[in-house]
Order: C-alpha cells, then structure tokens, then sequence
C-alpha cells in the first residue's frame, strides 16, 4: 500500500473516530437532559451538563442572523475539504500535524451534521452543546469544539516547537536536520 494512501486512512480514521465520539456523546446527553435549559451537575459548583441547543457559533456570535449561519456552512463545508487536503500536500511529512489536522476535521464534521440535521422548535438548525463551563468565563460546547480546540492548540505547539519542520524546534538534532534540508 501506498504511503498517500496510508496517510489517508489513517486521516479518515480518526476524523471518523472523532465524529461518531462527538455524535455518540451528543445523542447520550441529550437523551438524559431531554428539555431546553435542563441541568445536570457533575462536580458540583465546577461542572455540570446542560442542554444548549446552539444557533450560533462561538460565544453566541451570529445568533439568529440566518445569513451570516449560511455563510458559516460554506465557509465550513470548503475547510472541510481543505484540511484532508492540507494534510496529504503541505503536511505530508508531519505526522503529529496530520493526526492533529484529523482531529479538528472529525469536530468540524460533527458540529456540522447537527448544523444540517438538528433543528430546534422553531425550525432553526442548532448544534447541541451539553458541557456547561459558564463557570470558567466560557460557553457550553460539545466534544466537537474540544477536538477543534485542542486539535488546533496542539497544531500551533507542532508548527512552531515539534520535529524538523518546526518554525523553532527544540531538540538540537531537528535544528541540525533542518540546517542540513535548508542546505541541499
């Protein structure tokens, strides 16, 4: 088997991996806090589960501007099939990029399912969040936005500190090997 092609299973693999977690998670959740704005908690004063049905996209941006939401989904549906792109050319030698690139792939298709098929009572498509940390200054999100989140933090570690390629790589040997490549 191909090497490309390799990569590329290995991609799809985890972004579906990712994507069944998310739709799993979101399907338990919400079948335990059946009604808008139930209220679960986990450990009490710090974390809980709630039942958000999300028309926005981060930290209520865009809520109720159904313009700006189909925009959002174009813009979304392009990325979605950049980043498996992305991964297979510009990162094709960075394996932790391409795993981290698959994990943002599988939250964004997660979110965007609910986007296409979740519609709240009045008709509006909404990604359901569940994970209450209003308690932390932050909103309620789902396991999707923590793969986009931590998927995209991890990249930015990668791309500047880990391997070769790194804009600063932090072991000697990865500055060397990048010395070395810059001068064939």
């Amino acid at each position: 088997m191909k090497e490309t092609t390799k990569r590329a299973l290995l991609f799809a693999l985890i972004a579906c991996v990712g994507v069944l977690i998310d739709q799993l998670t979101k399907l338990l959740a919400f079948y335990f806090l059946p009604s808008v704005s139930s209220y679960q908690p986990i450990i009490e004063g710090w974390l809980g589960f709630s039942h958000v049905e999300n028309d926005a996209i981060a930290f209520g941006f865009g809520s109720g501007n159904r313009t700006f939401m189909i925009v959002i989904m174009i813009v979304t549906a392009f990325l979605m099939v950049g980043i498996p792109f992305l991964s297979l050319t510009v990162f094709k030698k960075n394996r932790p990029a391409q795993v981290c690139l698959a994990i943002i792939e599988g939250g964004a298709v997660g979110n965007f399912i609910d986007r296409l098929f979740v519609k709240n009572a009045q008709g509006v498509a909404v990604v359901r969040d569940f994970v209450d940390l209003t308690r932390f200054g932050f909103a309620n999100c789902n396991v999707a936005d923590f793969f986009i989140t931590l998927g995209a933090v991890a990249l930015v570690i990668i791309l500047l500190f880990i391997g070769p390629q790194a804009a600063f790589p932090l072991k000697k040997e990865w500055r060397e090997e990048a010395k070395r490549a810059e001068n064939q």
